[in-house]
């Protein structure tokens, strides 16, 4: 009968509590069955390049390496036996200690903090507590990793850029707004509601405000809420039991438990069943997840940032979106205006794009002419950032010179229509032309800014439209409403 081959060990651990500080150890632990001959652990704690400390169940240190050596200034003679809070010195031992609560069915817990070296430093520091458990699943003590995030902080910026934050780039009053509330927005746990038109950037928002947050480090989980069938959308979030339905073949984590410690990121929440809607938000409540096929609770600790397109409180109205989940998912909205609403960031976008993307085709960034500056300045962009994204990366693989062209572009923007660029080069032709200075602005070129070309385009549609406001309203693909505003607020009458 072949000989079962034994469990990897570690022997002798305990030990270190019973040495006096200042001895040296005579019974070194040792981890055996790992290799062909035992390891020393120490040593192997030391190759860690971040902080490491075994605990007991009473958070007593048993071992800790050299990297919490240095940054504490305590050695491993000195703090064997003492309790952690006595080490580490941190406010977070006074206000949230991790180890605490820790259970059977936790997940690892990580919380930012300070710690008080030897030599009176204050340090920024992260800390993730796991629990140890034994081959019958019960907890036996507490690993705990300590990180230095003084070069992290540094390299935070904490005030946005003029033009840019993060890759999302704009200079309109609308995006210095969000710039400005996106830091301190980042730093809080809250739930975040974003909306906007599809293509506004809400994924990228997304992102930005998790990599900002102090949640940078764990992952960053993302669902499409309106991609999935409802059952495998549900096990897709809250997880599944080995032969909770057929085709489980093993248990299987969801996107929430995935997202421990880091953001989910659900977008086009609108699209959720009406069923999984009660189910997030039993999560919301408790922080606990009951994958399918089990009754056990697991627990998570995850920072969720919605998206939607879909007007949510119409949706509420109409029974299709529960009210209690809305009021959780909207402690924070945000609302990323459409790209024709953004003054004078089209410009600033199109130069973003034709760097950015020459640089990954491996080009050098051509120009745009004039004529094709007009078009691209003028056309509405129903599909918003995205679209105008797609527009340049299609005239650089088009465009073999120097220049970008009219012939370079996609062909649907010389088309007629209330989007199309054609109707901007055609003379005006009802009585409300014959004002010249009215004339002046239809034919100027690309060399005004946003308001002067936002002011012709009302002007040319009002002309085609024979000064019908409904019919304008329709060509700028506005609502009606808008365009009473923008009227406003040029002094248009």
């Amino acid at each position: 009968m072949e000989k079962e081959t034994p469990p990897d060990t570690i022997s002798n651990i305990g030990d270190s509590i019973r040495t006096p500080a200042g001895r040296e150890f005579s019974n070194p632990a040792r981890i055996n069955n790992l290799f062909n001959i035992p390891i020393d652990f120490s040593d192997l704690l030391d190759e860690i390049a971040i902080g490491v400390l075994v605990l007991s169940l009473e958070r007593k240190i048993i071992a800790i390496n050299q990297t919490l050596e240095t940054l504490t200034g305590f050695s491993q003679e000195e703090v064997s036996g003492l309790q952690c809070a006595q080490i580490l010195r941190s406010n977070i031992c006074l206000q949230d200690c991790p180890a605490l609560g820790i259970n059977e069915n936790s997940s690892p817990k990580c919380i930012e903090g300070n710690l008080i070296n030897q030599e009176r430093q204050l340090i920024p520091i992260r800390i993730t507590s796991a629990p140890l458990k034994d081959i019958n699943g019960k907890i036996t003590g507490f690993l705990e990793t300590v990180e230095d995030i003084r070069l992290l902080r540094k390299l935070d910026e904490t005030v946005s850029h003029a033009y840019n934050f993060n890759n999302i780039v704009g200079r309109s009053p609308q995006m210095e707004k969000i710039f400005q509330i996106l830091p301190s927005l980042a730093q809080s746990d809250s739930s975040v509601l974003i909306t906007g038109e599809t293509g506004t950037g809400k994924d990228m928002v997304a992102e930005t405000i998790h990599h900002a947050s102090n949640r940078a480090k764990g992952p960053f989980a993302k669902i499409n809420c309106g991609a999935l069938p409802d059952t495998l959308l549900e096990s897709e979030l809250f997880g599944h039991r080995k032969g909770a339905f057929t085709g489980a073949v093993e248990n299987k984590p969801g996107r929430i438990q995935l997202a421990n410690n880091g953001t989910l990121y659900l977008t086009e929440i609108g699209d959720l069943p009406l069923a999984l809607q009660v189910k997030l938000l039993t999560f919301l409540d408790d922080k606990e997840v009951f994958p399918l096929g089990s009754i056990k609770a697991v627990s998570a600790d995850v920072r969720i940032i919605a998206a939607t397109h879909r007007n949510l409180e119409q949706m509420v109205n109409e029974g299709r979106f529960r009210k209690d989940l809305l009021f959780r998912l909207n402690v924070i909205r945000l609302h990323l205006p459409p790209l024709r609403d953004r003054h004078g960031d089209i410009h600033l976008l199109l130069d973003h794009f034709l760097n950015t993307l020459s640089t990954q085709l491996g080009k050098k960034a051509p120009t745009l002419s004039r004529k094709a500056l007009k078009i691209l300045l003028t056309y509405h962009y129903p599909g918003n950032v995205r679209e105008l994204k797609n527009i340049v990366e299609y005239a650089l693989n088009i465009s073999g010179g120097r220049q970008i062209k009219t012939k370079h572009l996609p062909s649907y923007l010389m088309e007629p229509g209330p989007f199309g660029a054609t109707d901007t080069e055609q003379p005006p032709a009802t009585p409300l032309a014959a004002n010249s200075e009215q004339i002046s602005f239809i034919r100027s070129g690309p060399d005004q800014n946003w308001s002067d070309i936002e002011k012709r385009m009302i002007m040319e549609a009002l002309v085609k439209a024979g000064g019908r406001k409904n019919k304008a309203a329709v060509r700028l693909g506005w609502a009606r409403s808008t365009l009473w505003r923008k009227m406003n607020q040029y002094g248009i009458r």
